[in-house]
C-alpha cells in the first residue's frame, strides 16, 4: 500500500519549468492509450515532468 509519504518530492515541468509537489493536486492528469495516466503541466499542457525525491 503507498502512503502519502511516497509523493514527498518536488515534480517540474521540463518545458516550462513549473513546479509542485509530485502528486499534488495541482498536476493534471490524461490517459494517453497505450501508455496509461500521464502527469501533465497546468501551465503549458506537456507531459514531460521529471520528480525528485
Amino acid at each position: 500500500m503507498a502512503s502519502d509519504s511516497a509523493f514527498a518530492g518536488r515534480s517540474r515541468c521540463r518545458n516550462c519549468g513549473f513546479e509542485a509537489p509530485g502528486g499534488g493536486e495541482e498536476w493534471g492528469r490524461i490517459d494517453v492509450p497505450k501508455l496509461g495516466r500521464m502527469t501533465q503541466c497546468p501551465n503549458c499542457e506537456s507531459t514531460d515532468i521529471i520528480t525528485r525525491r
